[in-house]
């Protein structure tokens, strides 16, 4: 079953027949040019919505239960010599799969199949050219970057296979139609709420004190039903959201309290973990657009604009709660994540890269935990889940059935 990869090393990425290599360069001074950019330069998730696509254009796992712990983050090990394949390296404190002989210091580390690989998240300064971009283009494998700080900067987007000139023709009407927009912008926005304020009564069940929070968020859910633009509806899913990021000083077991969501850039650990976490989201979105017909630029909560592909932060909203604030939740409420995992700076904070392998970790284990779907009959997973929520616009792009947004019954 092809996977994720995450590499944080450094080195040049390079492939021999069917199988990907990581090899080791000598270090080089480091222009000035190349010294991390001031605060104010770095991307956050909401200048993603300008990041989303720079440099171009799964199956679900049905094989374990909810909560369920697959070791298959994977980490690409640097070999100490060039030329050397890649050997797969798991997080410290995860077992090897059964299937996996324990590695040895005086074993070869063995390569990675490209028929492994569902797409890549380059976190360290990788090499690569464009012989090898051809490559994971003919594989229609994506890759997604991110600086240095952890921020998303881009992805390279392979040549889209799965297209359909009609399809387009019914997506790009249903934005040039203002009526038709509205309706699937709404739609978006109940299934944010839903999933929002399923996780509060989670919470309120458990003795958590968010019943304000509860109250605060249903009134602002009302202005889902009255609101007549676009405009408007993204005005009451702002406010929803900042009602709700208030109730997680009763969720959480913070040392400082949470005041206010920032961005521009992460000023705290909870802000640093939610913008981490919603650019891994929004690029697992992506890579999951890319395997429908579905054009990832044409969207109908957010504004379509150049250079980015806004369609899939439209559907990442439906599952931030599901996914991300999850993990978030678990991650501080576990001390799995504390203060000392920040890289603190004057007026901004970031994830060290131990606390971002960490976030990754969980993230990756959550997308492959599994729920039973109701229609289906079978387990899906998480990542299943976002697939089956593009199809479903697919369906309703050509007449076939209305959208309905996710709506979490587990």
């Amino acid at each position: 079953m092809p996977r994720s990869y995450y590499i944080f090393k450094s080195g040049r990425l390079r492939r021999k027949g069917n199988t990907l290599y990581l090899e080791k360069v000598e270090a080089e001074p480091v222009e000035e040019e190349d010294q991390p950019r001031p605060a104010s330069e770095h991307p956050d998730d909401e200048s993603l919505d300008e990041l989303m696509g720079i440099g171009g254009q799964e199956k679900p796992d049905t094989s374990f239960a909810v909560g369920a712990k697959d070791p298959e983050v994977d980490e690409i090990e640097v070999p100490e010599t060039a030329g050397v394949p890649v050997e797969e390296s798991l997080p410290r404190d995860v077992a090897a799969p059964s299937d996996v002989p324990p590695a040895s210091t005086s074993e070869r580390p063995r390569p990675i199949p490209v028929e492994d690989v569902e797409d890549l998240f380059l976190f360290g300064e990788i090499t690569l050219n464009t012989k090898l971009l051809n490559f994971l283009g003919q594989k229609g494998i994506p890759v997604h970057t991110f600086n240095y700080h952890g921020f998303y900067t881009g992805s390279y987007y392979p040549r889209e296979t799965n297209v359909s000139g009609h399809l387009l023709v019914k997506q790009v009407e249903h934005y040039t139609d203002a009526g038709k927009r509205l309706a699937l912008a709404q739609e978006i926005v109940r299934g944010a709420f839903h999933n929002l304020h399923r996780n509060l009564l989670y919470y309120r069940n458990r003795g958590k004190g968010v019943e304000e929070a509860i109250e605060m968020l249903e009134k602002e859910a009302i202005q889902i039903e009255v609101a007549d633009s676009v405009a408007a509806l993204m005005g009451a899913e702002g406010r929803m959201r900042e009602t709700y990021y208030r109730a997680f000083n009763e969720i959480l077991d913070l040392e400082t309290p949470f005041v206010k969501r920032v961005k521009r850039p992460p000023d705290t650990l909870i802000n640093a973990l939610i913008s981490f976490g919603n650019a891994l989201l929004y690029t697992v979105v992506l890579s999951q657009i890319y395997r429908t017909p579905l054009n990832p630029t044409v969207s109908f909560l957010h504004e379509p604009g150049t250079r980015r592909f806004s369609l899939a932060l439209d559907i990442a909203e439906i599952f931030k709660p599901l996914i991300v604030d999850k993990m978030i939740f678990k991650l501080i409420n576990k001390q799995m994540i504390t203060e000392t995992d920040l890289m603190k700076e004057v007026g901004y904070a970031y994830l060290k890269e131990a606390a971002r392998k960490t976030v990754v970790q969980e993230f990756d284990e959550r997308l492959q935990a599994t729920v039973k779907h109701r229609r289906m009959g079978c387990h899906v997973s998480y990542r299943g889940f976002i697939r089956l929520e593009c199809y479903k616009l697919v369906r309703h792009f050509v007449g076939d059935e209305p959208y309905r947004a996710l709506r979490a019954w587990w």
